[in-house]
Protein backbone atom coordinates (compact mmCIF):
# COMPACT_ATOMS: atom_id res chain seq x y z
CA UNK A 1 0.00 0.00 0.00
CA UNK A 2 1.29 3.16 -0.42
CA UNK A 3 -0.17 6.96 0.76
CA UNK A 4 -0.60 9.48 -1.70
CA UNK A 5 -1.32 13.49 -1.98
CA UNK A 6 -2.26 15.10 -5.43
CA UNK A 7 -3.06 18.39 -6.23
CA UNK A 8 -6.51 18.27 -7.96
CA UNK A 9 -8.60 20.79 -10.00
CA UNK A 10 -11.93 21.03 -8.30
CA UNK A 11 -15.11 21.45 -10.95
CA UNK A 12 -15.63 25.31 -9.64
CA UNK A 13 -11.73 25.76 -11.00
CA UNK A 14 -9.97 25.83 -7.61
CA UNK A 15 -7.40 23.39 -6.59
CA UNK A 16 -6.66 21.44 -3.64
CA UNK A 17 -5.28 18.22 -2.23
CA UNK A 18 -6.50 14.65 -2.13
CA UNK A 19 -4.87 12.31 0.24
CA UNK A 20 -5.47 8.18 -0.58
CA UNK A 21 -4.33 5.32 -0.36
CA UNK A 22 -3.28 3.04 -3.45
CA UNK A 23 -4.66 -0.69 -2.88
CA UNK A 24 -3.26 -3.65 -4.51
CA UNK A 25 -7.18 -5.06 -3.79
CA UNK A 26 -8.07 -8.24 -2.12
CA UNK A 27 -10.22 -11.28 -2.44
CA UNK A 28 -12.47 -12.76 0.25
CA UNK A 29 -13.44 -15.92 0.46
CA UNK A 30 -17.10 -17.44 1.89
CA UNK A 31 -16.34 -21.43 2.63
CA UNK A 32 -19.03 -23.26 2.91
CA UNK A 33 -19.34 -26.89 4.22
CA UNK A 34 -21.46 -29.16 2.67
CA UNK A 35 -23.55 -29.50 5.19
CA UNK A 36 -23.51 -25.68 5.30
CA UNK A 37 -21.11 -24.83 8.50
CA UNK A 38 -18.80 -22.05 7.78
CA UNK A 39 -15.21 -22.06 7.46
CA UNK A 40 -14.11 -18.83 9.49
CA UNK A 41 -10.90 -17.51 11.21
CA UNK A 42 -10.39 -16.09 14.75
CA UNK A 43 -7.21 -13.14 14.49
CA UNK A 44 -5.59 -10.95 16.30
CA UNK A 45 -5.75 -7.09 14.82
CA UNK A 46 -3.12 -4.93 15.67
CA UNK A 47 -4.38 -1.71 15.10
CA UNK A 48 -7.32 -2.43 17.19
CA UNK A 49 -5.71 -4.55 19.89
CA UNK A 50 -7.91 -7.25 20.04
CA UNK A 51 -9.29 -10.59 17.96
CA UNK A 52 -11.64 -10.55 15.24
CA UNK A 53 -13.69 -13.16 13.16
CA UNK A 54 -13.13 -13.33 9.86
CA UNK A 55 -13.65 -14.56 6.32
CA UNK A 56 -10.64 -15.99 5.02
CA UNK A 57 -8.99 -12.90 2.69
CA UNK A 58 -5.59 -11.57 1.70
CA UNK A 59 -4.03 -8.94 -0.65
CA UNK A 60 -3.59 -9.79 -4.73
CA UNK A 61 -0.25 -9.95 -5.63
CA UNK A 62 1.39 -8.36 -8.49
CA UNK A 63 0.14 -9.99 -11.77
CA UNK A 64 -2.14 -12.20 -9.88
CA UNK A 65 -6.02 -12.57 -11.12
CA UNK A 66 -9.13 -12.86 -8.69
CA UNK A 67 -9.56 -16.28 -8.56
CA UNK A 68 -5.90 -17.32 -7.88
CA UNK A 69 -5.22 -14.95 -5.31
CA UNK A 70 -8.77 -16.48 -3.50
CA UNK A 71 -7.52 -20.34 -3.80
CA UNK A 72 -3.96 -19.25 -2.25
CA UNK A 73 -5.16 -17.33 0.31
CA UNK A 74 -7.69 -20.03 1.42
CA UNK A 75 -5.27 -22.79 1.30
CA UNK A 76 -2.55 -20.84 2.66
CA UNK A 77 -4.37 -19.47 6.25
CA UNK A 78 -6.69 -22.72 6.74
CA UNK A 79 -5.31 -25.37 4.94
CA UNK A 80 -8.26 -26.13 3.13
CA UNK A 81 -8.98 -26.32 -0.80
CA UNK A 82 -12.53 -26.27 -2.68
CA UNK A 83 -13.99 -28.45 -5.35
CA UNK A 84 -16.04 -25.45 -6.85
CA UNK A 85 -16.05 -21.74 -7.09
CA UNK A 86 -18.30 -18.75 -7.41
CA UNK A 87 -17.44 -15.38 -8.00
CA UNK A 88 -20.18 -13.25 -6.09
CA UNK A 89 -19.20 -9.45 -6.03
CA UNK A 90 -16.84 -6.57 -5.63
CA UNK A 91 -16.78 -4.27 -3.67
CA UNK A 92 -14.96 -0.37 -3.09
CA UNK A 93 -14.98 -0.19 0.89
CA UNK A 94 -13.17 2.71 1.32
CA UNK A 95 -14.02 5.13 -1.50
CA UNK A 96 -13.79 8.49 0.52
CA UNK A 97 -9.67 7.70 0.62
CA UNK A 98 -8.54 4.83 -0.93
CA UNK A 99 -8.94 2.88 -4.46
CA UNK A 100 -8.91 -0.83 -2.57
CA UNK A 101 -11.51 -3.35 -4.03
CA UNK A 102 -12.99 -6.69 -2.59
CA UNK A 103 -13.31 -9.42 -4.65
CA UNK A 104 -15.81 -11.80 -3.12
CA UNK A 105 -15.78 -15.42 -3.56
CA UNK A 106 -17.99 -18.77 -2.51
CA UNK A 107 -16.15 -22.22 -1.75
CA UNK A 108 -17.59 -25.26 -1.77
CA UNK A 109 -16.07 -28.87 -1.64
CA UNK A 110 -14.15 -27.87 0.75
CA UNK A 111 -11.23 -30.46 1.85
CA UNK A 112 -8.75 -29.90 4.47
CA UNK A 113 -5.07 -29.89 3.69
CA UNK A 114 -2.03 -28.48 5.60
CA UNK A 115 -1.99 -24.21 5.66
CA UNK A 116 1.01 -22.29 4.66
CA UNK A 117 0.82 -19.10 6.70
CA UNK A 118 3.58 -16.59 6.89
CA UNK A 119 5.67 -17.01 10.21
CA UNK A 120 3.68 -13.67 11.51
CA UNK A 121 0.49 -15.10 10.85
CA UNK A 122 -1.51 -16.58 14.07
CA UNK A 123 -4.88 -17.58 13.51
CA UNK A 124 -7.52 -20.30 14.99
CA UNK A 125 -9.67 -21.98 12.10
CA UNK A 126 -13.88 -21.82 13.18
CA UNK A 127 -16.01 -24.20 11.79
CA UNK A 128 -19.35 -22.44 12.52
CA UNK A 129 -23.12 -23.74 11.82
CA UNK A 130 -24.51 -20.73 9.66
CA UNK A 131 -27.11 -20.29 11.69
CA UNK A 132 -24.93 -19.32 14.73
CA UNK A 133 -22.99 -17.64 12.79
CA UNK A 134 -25.77 -14.96 11.75
CA UNK A 135 -26.36 -15.11 15.41
CA UNK A 136 -22.64 -13.59 16.09
CA UNK A 137 -23.73 -10.80 13.06
CA UNK A 138 -26.76 -9.60 15.24
CA UNK A 139 -25.27 -9.63 18.69
CA UNK A 140 -21.70 -8.04 17.14
CA UNK A 141 -19.71 -11.09 17.99
CA UNK A 142 -18.70 -10.94 14.32
CA UNK A 143 -18.21 -7.07 13.15
CA UNK A 144 -15.51 -6.64 10.60
CA UNK A 145 -16.47 -5.60 7.64
CA UNK A 146 -15.67 -7.66 5.06
CA UNK A 147 -17.08 -10.25 6.98
CA UNK A 148 -20.56 -9.27 7.58
CA UNK A 149 -20.85 -8.10 4.05
CA UNK A 150 -20.08 -11.91 3.19
CA UNK A 151 -22.62 -13.04 5.28
CA UNK A 152 -25.22 -11.32 4.15
CA UNK A 153 -24.49 -12.22 0.79
CA UNK A 154 -24.12 -15.74 1.45
CA UNK A 155 -28.49 -15.12 3.21
CA UNK A 156 -29.66 -13.99 -0.01
CA UNK A 157 -27.68 -16.05 -2.03
CA UNK A 158 -29.56 -19.21 0.18
CA UNK A 159 -32.82 -17.83 1.23
CA UNK A 160 -33.16 -15.77 -2.07
CA UNK A 161 -31.14 -17.43 -4.87
CA UNK A 162 -28.53 -14.69 -5.41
Amino acid sequence: MHVKCDRVRLPDGRESTREYIVHPGAVVVIPVFDNGDLLLERQHRYPLHRDFIELPAGKIDPGEDDLTCAKRELEEETGYTAAEWREVTTIYPCIGYSDERLAFYLARGLTEGKHGRDHDEFLEILRVPFGEAMDWLRNGTICETKTVIGLFWLEKMLTQGW
